[in-house]
């Protein structure tokens, strides 16, 4: 108890208060770390569920279902691509290769539905070059892939889509899959989510065609959580025992001081 009431007394009250904070803000992000790996989980059994649902056909009814909570989930569809509205994703690597996506809207087979399908891969100087018509896929086309959402800006950095212009000159070249600002320079609309083109053995031509990346791993939450949690019971520990040691330290000053003016005064 006297250690808490030294604590509270001028000396220390400063210090104590900022003790108290520094715990309280170590504390809350433990629990923040603890939130997001909840939230880690809950997204890892979504995925899962997902990739274990039988694949969509994609026409009739099923155009009319919310898609957007469904990526991940694999997809088949017919209809017939639209070559002269297709755009690129850059700073994409295949085998160590700078390259980008492909990306071209798919019509719907007996609907009035466009859906923009990633068809793979194609190396760097042709993906810049603008002209993209060696990859045509021209007539009726059966595309078999995964559900993803659309991306409008990165995990990490500050990178950034180019601005569209009223009026202006068509982007061929995004940095992200931005579908809600791409949807703005086509000629219809684009439904709210792209399909991920999936390898066909059969296929062994460019575009070439991966599967998505997926980390279904509980990533480094938990040790975070715990790192942070033994940093605020250092403190709260550690704190009180190096005022104790300050006080014990000065308390022996004190009497050293105390002890030699008595001997001064003796020796007088």
């Amino acid at each position: 108890m006297m250690i808490i009431k030294k604590l509270f007394t001028r000396r220390w009250i400063l210090a104590t208060l900022l003790a108290i904070f520094a715990m309280a803000v170590l504390v809350r992000l433990g629990f923040w770390q603890l939130d997001r790996l909840h939230q880690r989980r809950e997204m890892n059994v979504k995925v899962i569920n997902q990739i274990n649902q039988p694949a969509l056909d994609l026409s009739g009814q099923a155009l009319e279902k919310d898609l957007t909570d469904m990526e991940y989930r694999k997809v088949v569809v017919e209809g017939e691509y639209d070559p002269s509205n297709q755009v690129i994703l850059v700073n994409q690597v295949y085998l160590d290769q700078y390259g980008a996506s492909l990306f071209t809207p798919l019509r719907i087979l007996n609907s009035d539905k466009v859906i923009l399908v990633n068809r793979g891969w194609i190396p760097g100087d042709q993906a810049l070059s603008g002209s993209w018509s060696q990859y045509d896929e021209p007539g009726l086309v059966k595309v078999s892939g995964v559900i993803h959402l659309p991306q409008s800006k990165p995990d990490i950095g500050h990178m950034t889509d180019p601005t569209l212009v009223p009026g202006g000159e068509r982007i061929k070249t995004w940095n992200f899959a931005n579908l809600g600002q791409m949807a703005k320079q086509m000629p219809y609309p684009i439904m709210g989510v792209y399909i991920q083109e999936s390898p066909d053995p059969s296929w062994t031509q460019l575009p070439y065609r991966t599967e998505p990346e997926l980390d279904l791993t509980e990533g480094p939450h938990l040790g975070y959580a715990l790192q942070w949690f033994t940093f605020a019971v250092i403190l709260a520990v550690g704190y009180p025992l190096y005022v104790q040691r300050e006080e014990q330290n000065s308390s022996k000053d004190k009497s050293k001081k105390a002890a030699s003016f008595k001997s001064k005064e003796t020796i007088q």
